[in-house]
């Protein structure tokens, strides 16, 4: 009889652990998926009005915070595209960091953002803190973001300072999260 209660409550302890990671996987996954969604719902509208060009700019969320990156040609346009975002289901903030460049100043600006961004991530190569630290950089009319997750606030601020020193580059929006402590 007492091995029956033993294994039953063995038994019942199992299942509520299952349970319990079950049920907080699932919320990750409802999160994750959700951002997901927000972007998807946000890029779709962007391709869909006219008033944009959807192809030109970048959406990524997090937490509901939406974040916009891109080329648009006027500021009507970025004002359209920041409202289009606005109005997406679950969106809870945008975060519009659009460049508006003329369409004639546009092929000049790409190539000399594509050079710029390349120097970036090469001088970060350079630098033994910043090699492996998975900072992603994107330059929008010579503003570079950084974003990624680092593993402290000195490599966060090393990757600004590093980022200034390029030619070419005219401000930093450091976009970097530090990583949570366990």
């Amino acid at each position: 009889m007492h091995t029956n209660m033993v294994l039953t409550f063995c038994t019942a302890s199992v299942l509520g652990a299952a349970l319990i990671a079950g049920s907080a996987f699932g919320k990750a996954e409802e999160k994750n998926m959700s951002d997901s969604w927000i972007t998807a719902k946000t890029k779709i509208a962007l391709f869909a009005d006219s008033r944009v060009k959807g192809s030109d700019i970048s959406v990524a969320t997090t937490d509901g915070a939406v974040t916009m990156r891109g080329k648009v040609d006027t500021d009507a346009a970025k004002q359209a595209a920041q409202d289009i975002a606005k109005g997406i289901d679950g969106a809870k903030t945008v975060k519009n960091d659009l460049q508006v460049v003329a369409p004639s100043k546009r092929e000049a600006v790409d190539d000399k953002d594509d050079a710029i961004t390349a120097r970036v991530n090469e001088q970060m190569q350079k630098d033994a803190q910043l090699k492996n630290a998975g900072i992603k950089a994107q330059t929008n009319a010579g503003v570079v973001s950084l974003s990624g997750e680092v593993a402290d606030l000195a490599t966060s601020a090393q990757a600004s300072s590093s980022a200034w020193q390029v030619p070419g580059v005219k401000s930093v929006k450091n976009d970097l999260t530090v990583k949570e402590k366990a």
